[in-house]
């Protein structure tokens, strides 16, 4: 979405503040060589969008560029306040704590989490920048919604400075059992920081419940089903709130013209196959890719899918290419593609086509509406909206939905094609079944998708997530 070149304004105050690592925009340079600003793509821009539009509210987060102080701006009808970091901050904050420690640990430890004090040190710094921008901006009695693992501490350091607001925080990523997170050597200052808001969001009721048997056991405070009671007399809640997306939205650009157009030349671009298989992720040792990638390919190699009939097409958007656990991800499935492709023997259009690349919302609505399949195994996921844009961007009850059992969707989406991507034998029979069951059970599986997530869109979910912090006292 294109949005106009970012007018500045003076800091603004809102009743309504989210606070989030990154800004809603990333810069764009035009053709005369001036920049601006557009709606990010990813999925926590999108899924708190309209929630921003219908409330006036004001985003606080980092606008991607070290080393450099901007003065809030307006841009395509949002209020934006961006926080600097420096570069040494990006390294250790960003890069250190957050997604060398905090994100393999909170994902099972797919990958080993580092633990390193000068992390810790920037992760503490940053976060107090964070809160007392938010104290500056939000007005009187706000409500402020704090997003996500980059600022676990945000919430208590704000409430130190403004305890007149109300604070809300969501962690879109799983929340560990007891015995992971008590790795953490800042445990005790994580939880804490936590309990400064007025209502904890998780994805699943199992985060939920993580967290209290964790303040219970590691604060040792009184506890109550959802309900923490603060050594200050506070009562905080902890909930599930499965998030969603804007399905109308992906519905109705799926239904363009334009989109349908696209998605016709996508398939008559890779020969028009009998069936066609899509991925769609981030380029992230969480995401499966390299069991997905390789089932797809055994089953290739044992003639159990025709490469004539049937291709597979993997986005997998560029992501912390400066952090090495990544590098050498992207490394692994280059040659792993490479490998699949040049066993094939086919001179032309290889089995998989690999893109490595970041694609526009009307892109990808076209890929998900040209595909039949949609793959999506993570090993462990929060929640993953791919799945629900996928389901959301059909336009009748065809396709299937290959889903892991460990993405949070998977508790939503019980009729999709579930399965346990450490087991390769498993997927590689999954992926058959979804290819060659009738259309009558595709239609039938994909109705109660359709029903779940268009009954069930972003707008329920923040306002379950805004009535219920509302109604702290």
């Amino acid at each position: 979405m294109s949005t106009d070149r970012g007018k500045k304004s003076s800091s603004p105050t809102s009743s309504f503040v989210v606070v989030a690592n990154r800004l809603a925009v990333d810069r764009i340079e035009h053709a005369d060589g001036s920049t601006g600003w557009r709606t990010s793509p990813g999925g926590l821009v999108t899924a708190l969008e309209p929630v921003m539009r219908a409330n006036d509210g004001a985003w606080i987060g980092w606008h991607g560029a070290p080393d450099e102080k901007l003065r809030p701006f307006s841009s395509d009808g949002m209020q934006l306040v961006p926080v600097h970091l420096t570069s040494d901050e990006v390294r250790d904050y960003y890069e250190g704590l957050s997604n060398g420690t905090l994100w393999p640990l909170y994902h099972d430890a797919v990958e080993h989490p580092h633990f390193h004090r000068e992390w810790w040190d920037a992760y503490v710094e940053v976060n107090e920048r964070f809160a007392a921008r938010a104290a500056e901006v939000a007005e009187p009695g706000a409500v402020v919604w704090v997003q996500d693992y980059q600022l676990q501490l945000v919430p208590q350091l704000l409430r130190q400075r403004r305890p007149d607001l109300r604070i809300g925080f969501f962690l879109h990523i799983p929340f560990p059992p007891l015995e992971l997170f008590q790795q953490l050597p800042w445990r005790n200052q994580i939880l804490e920081g936590l309990l400064g808001a007025d209502l904890v969001g998780f994805q699943l009721p199992g985060g939920a419940q993580n967290f209290v048997r964790l303040v219970r056991q590691r604060l040792h405070l009184q506890t109550h089903r959802d309900r923490v009671r603060t050594a200050d007399g506070r009562t905080v809640l902890a909930r599930a709130y499965p998030i969603s997306i804007d399905a109308d939205s992906f519905h109705d650009l799926a239904a363009s013209p334009a989109v349908e157009q696209r998605a016709k030349q996508i398939r008559h671009d890779l020969g028009d196959p009998t069936t066609m298989i899509l991925g769609v992720d981030r380029l992230d040792y969480t995401k499966g890719l390299r069991q997905r990638i390789r089932a797809f390919g055994e089953l290739v190699n044992e003639g159990r899918v025709d490469p004539e009939e049937t291709v597979y097409v993997q986005v997998a958007t560029p992501s912390r290419e400066r952090v090495d656990q990544y590098r050498q991800l992207r490394d692994d499935i280059d040659m792993l593609v490479g490998r699949i492709n040049g066993e094939s023997g086919r001179i032309g259009r290889p089995p998989i086509t690999y893109l490595h690349a970041s694609y526009p919302r009307d892109e990808m609505a076209a890929l998900y509406r040209a595909a039949d399949i949609m793959v999506v195994t993570p090993l462990r996921d929060g929640m993953n909206l791919v799945a629900k844009e996928f389901i959301a961007c059909r336009q009748d009850d065809s396709g299937a939905l290959v889903l892991s059992e460990f993405a949070g969707a998977a508790k939503e989406l019980r009729q999709a094609y579930l399965v346990n991507p450490y087991d390769i034998n498993g997927l590689k029979e999954r992926l058959l079944e979804a290819m060659t069951d009738s259309p009558r059970v595709h239609a039938r599986r994909m109705r109660f998708l359709r029903k779940q997530v268009f009954e069930n869109d972003i707008d329920r979910w923040a306002s379950l997530f805004l009535d219920d912090l509302a109604g702290r006292s």
